[in-house]
């Protein structure tokens, strides 16, 4: 059982939201606003916020910025925009997780479970030789410095503003330094979601890529092996 926040302006769609996700064995809390939202995010403790971007008071991506202002709390959003430019810059300004409309009752119920598995625990790492007590304190490849238990990754002395999940991504790709990782890989272990679509992870690589300064057709560290995986290359 979570404890949610269902962020939607339009009564009926709220109505059926809390419905359908009480019915799943969560307690509700609603807001018609983007200011309702931001105070039930201050009082109420939360797990996830599920965040409609069609506000009468704010746009929703100023909401989420708002949001993660004064919370870490994982966001999901519910948008209409589905061009790749928009849902990177609902990723960069910290989203968890993201769905197009419009979308099934079962669509949201298995995104949300995963953003909540998600933030339960941090991303797996089963297939290293870390030390017991956890993952390494610093992963360097070429002019990147990660530290997975700090969660902080520096490029070239500057500290990289990464979402919770460009930097999981990051640091799991770290762990496999010039190795190909498969995206069924990465959805396993990062997403923790087998069901989860490519786009997902090509969203979030191309975001990645972007605060990595990377040129699409010469990349310096992120390489995609066409039907194989993704690779995080030491620069030669």
């Amino acid at each position: 059982m979570a404890s949610l926040l269902v962020v939607e302006d339009e009564p009926g769609i709220r109505t059926e939201l809390i419905d359908l996700l009480t019915a799943h064995g969560h307690v509700v809390r609603s807001a018609a606003d983007g200011f309702g939202a931001l105070r039930e995010v201050t009082r109420a403790q939360l797990d996830a916020v599920v965040l409609d971007l069609g506000l009468p008071d704010l746009d929703g991506a100023d909401a989420l910025r708002m949001i993660r202002g004064i919370s870490q709390v994982p966001v999901l959003v519910a948008t209409a925009r589905d061009d790749d430019a928009e849902i990177i810059k609902l990723l960069d300004a910290g989203a968890d997780d993201y769905l197009v409309k419009p979308f099934s009752g079962g669509q949201l119920v298995a995104r949300l479970g995963a953003v909540l598995r998600r933030s339960a625990a941090p991303a797996a790492f089963p297939h290293t030789a870390a030390p017991v007590d956890g993952p390494p304190a610093l992963i360097t490849v070429g002019g990147l410095a990660i530290n997975p238990r700090a969660r902080v990754a520096h490029l070239d002395g500057t500290e990289l503003h990464l979402t919770r999940r460009e930097f999981d991504l990051l640091a799991y790709l770290a762990r496999y330094t010039d190795q190909v990782v498969p995206k069924r890989q990465i959805l396993l272990e990062v997403w923790r979601e087998p069901y989860v679509d490519d786009q997902t992870i090509d969203v979030h690589l191309s975001a990645l890529r972007r605060k990595l300064g990377e040129r699409g057709a010469r990349p310096r560290y992120l390489q995609t092996v066409r039907g194989v995986g993704i690779k995080l290359v030491t620069p030669r």
